[in-house]
């Protein structure tokens, strides 16, 4: 028997959209509504309106609550101020990713952390597990269900915005957050309007209570349609990613995947700035493998010629022998040719700009370029 969907607060809205609806990560969600390249091109050049309410919300709350997020994440939390998100990444004890994520800092003993849709439970269980273990005083609760997401994104979204509300600074900077007064914001008791996304453009992501979120959808689109606002679907959602060359879990990262592998070392403090060793959960496996050397890295490439490179597929050098494989592929809207991420050995052989290796897409190998993301920042061909 086929279990039953969960559906977010837009799903109605959704549907009267005429949304291709589809199951993700255990909600029926909307792939696309005019199509996934009409959509795509939106975002880049307007404004796209996405519901990402599926994502999960975690609190940490309490005295505890920084000591035990220092223990918990890759980055050092110690440095982000009241008001500021951070990216980052939660790592098993063997330095694989169990996610990457977001931290929110509201006070220094009240954080939010939001989590990715397909790994809720597993993050959870990861959390609460490590919590139980340090015995920090501090609480984990989880707010996904009370929780709406909205992310409106493109070049017009803050002027979109504006048209709104002004309680959100048309000038908020990058990775900073505010939370207007309740009513403030189109009438909502409690929401938070932070500078973020996963589509490579300027834009907010809007979190607010399920019954906020069908008004706030309602008033962006009214207010931004002019301008070129459209909803846009989990389609447009991945290939923006895409382009902007952001991991994607499940993907570029994964339980045996590092955060060093991934090209995330960036954010992957091993000391405090004052350099004191941070001991989050898989440092000691980071620091040997940094020591020893990473021994595969994750590339960007583009096509060159015809060919869609998927994941999975096999990235062979030029004598044909296989050396790494695809963890995703797609057409690029913005260069009109194929593109994509997949690992490779750690060698200045494979993963310098320029270097040209192949896919084998079925029985033939498909030349690539290796090219440094975001890819719509290249000039097309």
């Amino acid at each position: 028997m086929s279990e039953t969907l969960q559906t977010t607060p837009l799903h109605d809205r959704h549907l009267a959209l005429g949304a291709k609806m589809m199951p993700f990560a255990g909600f029926d969600m909307p792939v696309q509504y005019a199509g996934i390249l009409d959509e795509h091109r939106a975002v880049r050049e307007a404004a796209g309106l996405f519901d990402v309410s599926h994502m999960g919300e975690v609190a940490v709350q309490g005295p505890g609550a920084l000591a035990f997020l220092q223990r918990l994440v890759t980055n050092d939390v110690s440095k982000v101020a009241d008001g500021q998100a951070q990216y980052t990444v939660m790592c098993h004890e063997s330095g694989g990713a169990v996610d990457d994520l977001l931290v929110y800092r509201f006070a220094e003993d009240d954080w939010m952390l939001v989590i990715n849709a397909s790994n809720i439970e597993k993050d959870l269980a990861h959390i609460r597990s490590l919590h139980a273990a340090s015995g920090a005083d501090c609480t984990v609760t989880d707010r996904s269900d009370e929780t709406a997401l909205l992310a409106l994104q493109g070049p017009k979204a803050f002027e979109i915005l504006q048209r709104v509300s002004d309680a959100v600074p048309a000038d908020l900077p990058f990775y900073r957050f505010v939370r207007p007064a309740a009513g403030a914001f189109l009438g909502c008791e409690d929401v938070i309007v932070s500078h973020t996304g996963y589509t490579g453009e300027a834009g907010v992501e809007i979190y607010c209570s399920p019954g906020d979120a069908p008004r706030v959808w309602d008033a962006l689109l009214e207010a931004g349609a002019d301008l070129g606002l459209v909803p846009a679907g989990l389609g447009a959602r991945d290939t923006l990613r895409l382009e902007s060359g952001f991991c994607l879990y499940g993907h570029e990262l994964t339980d045996e995947t590092t955060p060093l592998e991934a090209g995330l070392g960036w954010v992957t403090k091993l000391e405090t700035k004052d350099g004191e060793p941070i001991a989050f959960v898989g440092a000691d496996a980071i620091r040997q493998q940094k020591a020893a050397g990473v021994p595969r890295k994750l590339v960007g490439f583009v096509v060159d010629g015809r060919g869609i490179a998927r994941e999975g597929y096999p990235i062979v050098n030029t004598e044909g022998e296989e050396i790494g494989t695809v963890t995703s592929g797609s057409q690029s809207p913005a260069l009109g040719s194929g593109i994509g991420l997949g690992f490779v050995p750690n060698d200045a052989a494979y993963t310098a700009p320029g270097t040209r290796l192949a896919v084998r897409v079925r029985s033939r190998e498909v030349p690539v370029v290796v090219t440094k993301p975001p890819f719509h920042k290249q000039k097309a061909s």
